[in-house]
């Protein structure tokens, strides 16, 4: 769906009886935040990668990123995941991989963001269960079938955008475009877009281990993600070329890792390899 572009030089259900090789990934308890998510500002993925995204003063995403609305909708699923609600079912005798494998509930306790309680219940009412792939084309609206449409999430930018506004990361402006006026939502709140430009760009220059399991689970997700949604080079876009390149080198080896081998390594990562797997089976 989405490939790593190098520029030119400055060109713009648990069980006591699982077997070990079935043990699935512990966000720990519904709501219970992980060290590594502890912000004074808490965003969720989904915020995170539209922010990304986003064009400062213009306020708006470029009108050729068609990855985006995937990307987002794959963010949910992570998101949901590391907050407990979530998880892909156990591992069989047949080593399903994990484009096959279904995605289960958890824990139906609201998360208190209106996003992420609307994929809930829609993972919550659907039977039989969804792999991750079907889930991101459901949630997407990309189905043949009128039935599964009601499971679409609509209108997720501009929601996302609003709740940015509400944070005082974002406001909210008017822009004509000859023909007709759009809604946009240029950055106001600098400072927190760079401390989340920082945070990945040290994650693969100053922090990198080049063992994904070793990652922080959101700072491994987010990157998985702003590649699914093709925004990869806003992150590394303003360094300098030779740290561009050590950065997007470095990605490209993250990204080109088998997702099933990574997920059976890293506890607690299967949702994050898995919509990984999604994207590079598009």
């Amino acid at each position: 769906m989405t490939t790593l572009t190098h520029r030119g030089r400055r060109a713009e259900g648990r069980g006591a009886d699982r077997r070990p090789e079935e043990e699935e990934e512990e966000a720990g308890e519904p709501g219970q935040e992980q060290p590594e998510d502890s912000k004074d500002m808490r965003l969720t993925l989904m915020e995170e990668v539209l922010l990304l995204g986003l064009k400062d003063k213009e306020g708006y995403t470029s009108f050729w990123n068609d990855c985006i609305s995937a990307g987002l909708r794959g963010a949910a699923l992570v998101e949901l995941a590391l907050r407990g609600r979530i998880r892909l079912e156990p591992r069989a005798a047949r080593r399903r991989s994990l484009l096959d494998r279904k995605v289960l509930l958890k824990s139906d306790a609201p998360t208190g963001d209106v996003l992420l309680d609307e994929t809930l219940r829609h993972i919550k009412a659907t039977e039989p269960a969804e792999t991750v792939q079907t889930w991101i084309e459901l949630l997407t609206g990309e189905t043949w079938n009128p039935f599964k449409l009601q499971y679409q999430l609509r209108n997720v930018r501009e929601r996302l955008a609003k709740a940015l506004v509400e944070k005082g990361i974002l406001t909210t402006e008017k822009q004509n475009f000859l023909l007709f006026d759009m809604t946009t939502h240029p950055v106001s709140n600098a400072n927190e877009k760079q401390r989340l430009l920082k945070k990945l760009q040290e994650s693969v220059l100053e922090r990198w281990v080049n063992e994904p399991q070793r990652m922080e689970r959101r700072t491994l997700a987010l990157l998985v993600l702003a590649h699914a949604s093709d925004v990869l080079e806003n992150v590394f876009g303003s360094l300098a070329d030779d740290k561009y390149d050590v950065a997007m080198n470095r990605t490209k080896d993250l990204l080109d890792m088998d997702p099933e081998v990574e997920a059976a390594k890293g506890k607690g990562t299967e949702m994050i390899w898995a919509v990984l797997a999604a994207f590079n089976k598009s």
